[in-house]
C-alpha cells in the first residue's frame, strides 16, 4: 500500500507516533487510508450538507475495510461573490483547490481519495487534483437544491437576479421582490437550474468519475447519503482493482463529457473546465470540438435557466444516464470507457430508462438538432469565444448592432439600469478577462438586468470575461485573445457594428484590417493595482481558451 510510506518499519515509527497522536488504533494503521476531501463550509449553500455527506462516506469507506480521513477543500459560492470585487476571487480557487489537494495527498501518502464537492469552481478543481494524483478516486457531490415556489411558478436564482432588472425598470414592486427573495432558494445544495455546479456534477458522471446520481439526486433527499455510502465503497473496491483516475479520464471519456454537455445543455463555464482537466491528462483540447461534436449530438434537456424545469426533474426523469442512454443509440459515444463502478459506460447505462420525454426529449424530437454549446470566430475572437445557445432566443441566434463598449462589469450595469442600452445593441464588456480582470468575473447581473429590463430578445452581450450558468440569451463569453493581451475586443470602439452569427460559428467586428491596426499602434491597456493571490494569479494564467490553467510559459 502507499500509505505503508508512513506506517510500515523501524524507520517510520515516528510517523506511527503521529498517528497515536491522532487517536488511531493499531488496526486502524493495517487498512488503507481513505482520504476525504470535504468541501463543507458555513458559507456555501450547496456545502453546508456536506459535513452529513462525508459521514455517509466515511462510513462506506470504513465497512469495506479502509479508515477514512477527513481534511478539507475550499469552496467559494459565486452568488454571494457575484457583481463587486469578490467574483474576482472564484475562478481563481479552481487552481488553489487543485494544489492543495495535490500537497495534501502527497504528503500523506494516502492510498485512495474520496472527493466530497458540490459548487462550481470546487468540482473542477478536485476533479483536475484527481488526475494529478492518480489514486483510486470517486467523486460524490452535495446535491442539488430543490426549485423554489413563486406564485404558483417553480423559480431558482437566475429568477432572483432577473427580478431585479425587472425592479429596476419599476415592473416589479419591492414587496414582490421581497416574495422572490424568501421563497427562490428553499434548501441547501447546488443552485436548482443548469447552472455551472451542476453542469460538473453531472459531466463527473458522463466523465465516468461519479457513480449515477451524482449529479442530480437533490441535496435533501436520504439517497443522496445512500450514495455516499456507496462511493465510500466503491474506492475500496477500485483499491483492489487498482483502477485510477487516468484510467478513467482519458480523451475518449473527456469527448464522452462533451458530448453529454451539448445534449444537457450545460453552463458555458464548462468550456474552462474541460479543458483544464484534459490538460492534466496531457490531452491538448482545442475548443472548437465542441462544434464538431454540437453538429451532431442533439439537445434534449432544457432546464432553467433555458427551460422550465429543473435538477428534481432531471432526477425523477431518469437522470444523466437516461441522457446517456439516449445519446449513445445515436451511436455517439465510446462504450468502452472505464469508470468508477469498475465497470465500463456501455454497461452502466444498458438499462437507463427515459422516464419522462417532456424532461429529456427522444432523439427524434430534440430541443434542436445541435448541441447546446457554440464556439464563435472571427476578427473579434481569433482564438475562439463560447455562447449557450441552448439559452438564446431564435431572434438573437443572427444579430447585428452598434457596440456599447465597457471596460469593466460596473460600468455596464450603471448602463443597463439607467435605460442608456436600447434594442438592436451589442453590449461589450472587457478587461474582465483571465489576467484583466484578473479572475475573469461571471457578468450574471449584467445578463440579468438586461432579461429583467425586457432586452433579452434584442440585446447581446460580448465579453473576456464569463457567464455564470444561470445566465441566459445572447451572452457571448471567453472571447480570446482578451483585451489585457491586447486582443481584438481592446479596439472595439462605440458605434462599431458587430455581427454575430450562431449558426455559422462566426463573430465578427466590422472595422477593416488597416483601422484595427491603426488602433492597436495607440492602444494602451487598462492597468489594474493587484496585490496578493490575485498578482500572482496574473502572471501565472492562460487564455480562456486554454482553460485559464496556471503555466509558467505564459
Amino acid at each position: 500500500m502507499k500509505s505503508d510510506a508512513v506506517k510500515k518499519g523501524a524507520q517510520q515509527a515516528p510517523h506511527r507516533s503521529l498517528f497515536n497522536a491522532l487517536g488511531f488504533t493499531k488496526e486502524e494503521m493495517e487498512r488503507p487510508l481513505v482520504g476525504i476531501v470535504s468541501s463543507y463550509n458555513e458559507i456555501v449553500p450547496g456545502h453546508m450538507n456536506l459535513d452529513k455527506i462525508v459521514n455517509a462516506v466515511k462510513q462506506g469507506v470504513a465497512m469495506a475495510g479502509g479508515t477514512p480521513v477527513v481534511f478539507p477543500a475550499i469552496a467559494v459560492c459565486d452568488g454571494i461573490a457575484m457583481g463587486h470585487v469578490g467574483m474576482k476571487y472564484s475562478l481563481v480557487t479552481r487552481d488553489l483547490i487543485a494544489d492543495s489537494t495535490e500537497c495534501m495527498a502527497i504528503a500523506h501518502q494516502f492510498d485512495a481519495l474520496v472527493m466530497v464537492p458540490n459548487c462550481d469552481k470546487n468540482v473542477p478543481g478536485l476533479l483536475m487534483a484527481a488526475a494529478r494524483v492518480n489514486i483510486p478516486t470517486v467523486f460524490v457531490s452535495g446535491g442539488p437544491m430543490l426549485a423554489g415556489h413563486v406564485n404558483g411558478q417553480k423559480r431558482s436564482l437566475s429568477s432572483m437576479f432577473e427580478a431585479v432588472g425587472t425592479h429596476a425598470a419599476g415592473k416589479m414592486s419591492d414587496e414582490e421582490l421581497e416574495a422572490f427573495e424568501r421563497k427562490v432558494c428553499p434548501t441547501c445544495g447546488s443552485c436548482s437550474g443548469m447552472y455551472t455546479a451542476n453542469s460538473m456534477n453531472c459531466l463527473t458522471e458522463a466523465l465516468g468519475m461519479g457513480l449515477s446520481g451524482n449529479g442530480t439526486i437533490p441535496a435533501v433527499y436520504s439517497d443522496r447519503l445512500r450514495l455516499a455510502k456507496h462511493a465510500g465503497m466503491a474506492v475500496m473496491e477500485l483499491l483492489k482493482k487498482n483502477i485510477r483516475p487516468r484510467d478513467i479520464i482519458t480523451k475518449e471519456s473527456i469527448l464522452n463529457a462533451l458530448t453529454i454537455d451539448m445534449a444537457l445543455g450545460c453552463s458555458t463555464n464548462s468550456m474552462l473546465h474541460i479543458p483544464a482537466i484534459a490538460h492534466e491528462i496531457g490531452f491538448d483540447f482545442d475548443i472548437s470540438l465542441a462544434n464538431e461534436i454540437s453538429e451532431k449530438t442533439p439537445n434534449l434537456c432544457h432546464l432553467a435557466p433555458a427551460g422550465p424545469t429543473y435538477m428534481e426533474d432531471l432526477n425523477e426523469a431518469g437522470g444523466v444516464y437516461a441522457v446517456m442512454k439516449e445519446v449513445a443509440d445515436l451511436g455517439l459515444l465510446h462504450l468502452d470507457c472505464m469508470t468508477v463502478t469498475g465497470k465500463t459506460i456501455g454497461e452502466n447505462i444498458k438499462d437507463a430508462i427515459n422516464l419522462n420525454p417532456e424532461v429529456i426529449r427522444k432523439t427524434d424530437n430534440p430541443y434542436s438538432k445541435t448541441g447546446g454549446l457554440a464556439v464563435l470566430k472571427g476578427n473579434l475572437a481569433p482564438n475562439g469565444s463560447v455562447v449557450k445557445r441552448s439559452a438564446v432566443v431564435t431572434e438573437m441566434m443572427v444579430h447585428e448592432g452598434p457596440a456599447r463598449v465597457f471596460d469593466c462589469e460596473e460600468d455596464a450595469i450603471d448602463a443597463i439600469k439607467g435605460g442608456k442600452i436600447h434594442e438592436g445593441d451589442v453590449v461589450v464588456i472587457r478587461y474582465e478577462g483571465p489576467k484583466g480582470g484578473p479572475g475573469m468575473r461571471e457578468m450574471l447581473n449584467p445578463t440579468s438586468a438586461i432579461a429583467g429590463m425586457g432586452l433579452g430578445s434584442s440585446v447581446a452581450l460580448i465579453t473576456d470575461g464569463r457567464f455564470s450558468g444561470a445566465s441566459r440569451g445572447a451572452s457571448i463569453g471567453h472571447v480570446a485573445p482578451e483585451a489585457a493581451m491586447g486582443g481584438p475586443i481592446a479596439f472595439v470602439e462605440e458605434g462599431d457594428i458587430i455581427s454575430i452569427n450562431i449558426p455559422e460559428y462566426k463573430l465578427e467586428l466590422k472595422v477593416d484590417d488597416a483601422e484595427l491596426q491603426k488602433r492597436k499602434e495607440n492602444w494602451k491597456p487598462v492597468k489594474r493595482e493587484l496585490t496578493g493571490y490575485l498578482a500572482r494569479y496574473e502572471k501565472l494564467v492562460t487564455t480562456a481558451d486554454k482553460g485559464a490553467v496556471l503555466s509558467i510559459n505564459v
